[in-house]
């Protein structure tokens, strides 16, 4: 009987002797342990820094480096105005900055690059998308098929042609320009379709 208890005994102070799992839940590092924040992590406040010059870069290489200086609230666009999306940035390079070089600017301040595909030319500056306010049909004539979509409601019925004749199906919609729309620039918009005639952009309209 006594030797019962003595093991009992012994079990009960083996369980009060396990650490508990609190620490886990918690987050709270064990004793002794100290951490430290990643060398990556964002900075806790915003500073003032100055912006550098992006304009000429390569579109990646732009973004690392302004995030070398702390800024990580980074944009970019399409300086011809066809409203591509910059999906390999190394694709790219900057033609523009929204924020002027050599400024002091807080680190919480939006760098949205205007760029360009490596093999184009820059603009002599960014491109314009065409809109629709006023309730007016905008003039799409040698804008992308895809600007031209996103200028009017989404609820708006289009129809897109080969202008060419060949009958050719448009895929990439900011591959191709418009040449000729229905209805014409300036009239009021009341929910009529549209319709757009186009051509691949190294191409001529007809």
């Amino acid at each position: 009987m006594i030797g019962a208890i003595l093991l009992a005994a012994a079990a009960g102070g083996v369980v009060a002797c396990q650490p508990t799992d609190s620490s886990k839940a918690t987050g709270t590092p064990a004793s002794g342990v100290t951490t430290s924040a990643s060398k990556d992590d964002k900075p806790s406040a915003a500073e003032r820094k100055t912006v550098p010059n992006f304009v000429g870069m390569g579109l990646q290489s732009a973004q690392d480096a302004a995030q070398e200086q702390g800024f990580y609230s980074l944009k970019s666009h399409d300086a011809l105005g066809r409203d591509r999306t910059q999906i390999l940035d190394r694709d790219w390079k900057v033609c523009s900055q929204n924020v002027k070089a050599g400024t002091s600017q807080s680190t919480d301040t939006t760098l949205d690059f205007g760029a360009v595909k490596l093999a184009e030319k820059c603009p002599a500056k960014d491109e314009a998308a065409p809109s629709a306010a006023g309730g007016k049909m905008p003039d799409f004539r040698g804008k992308s098929v895809k600007a031209a979509r996103a200028a009017l409601d989404s609820s708006t019925s289009f129809t897109v042609k080969d202008a060419s004749g060949a009958g050719r199906w448009v895929l990439v919609e900011s591959n191709w320009k418009v040449c000729a729309q229905s209805p014409a620039a300036g009239t009021a918009l009341k929910g009529q379709s549209v319709t757009l005639n186009a051509v691949k952009f190294e191409e001529t309209c007809p």
